[in-house]
């Protein structure tokens, strides 16, 4: 199996081997649920807003029931602290909720 780096997020991206590539090909051209979408299938295709009666269809994550929701809240913290929970990127939040969970032992 190759291997390549995603320029946009520099990670390593795995290619099949050409016989590989062979077998996951085989494999999609017996699936009878499976079709090549191609240039013909998207000039064909229409938006959503082309059928009305899925107006009512709720995309995206389903919302949370209201106990479970998160709350908005001003917390000052010492430099030093923020420092440390924002050093590991994005998702810190999260990291700092579970972080307090632990401390108070929920």
């Amino acid at each position: 199996m190759a291997q390549m780096t995603d320029p946009r997020s520099g990670k390593a991206v795995h290619l099949p081997s050409p016989e590989e590539d062979a077998e996951i090909n085989r494999g999609i051209a017996e699936d009878p649920d499976t079709m090549e979408l191609d240039d013909d299938f998207f000039a064909r295709a229409k938006p959503l807003s082309a059928f009305p009666e899925l107006e009512r269809i709720i995309r995206g994550r389903p919302p949370l029931p209201e106990a479970a929701k998160k709350q908005r809240v001003t917390l000052y913290l010492d430099p030093d602290v923020l420092a440390r929970l924002k050093a590991d990127g994005k998702g810190w939040q999260t990291r700092a909720n579970a972080a307090l969970r632990r401390a108070l032992g929920l």
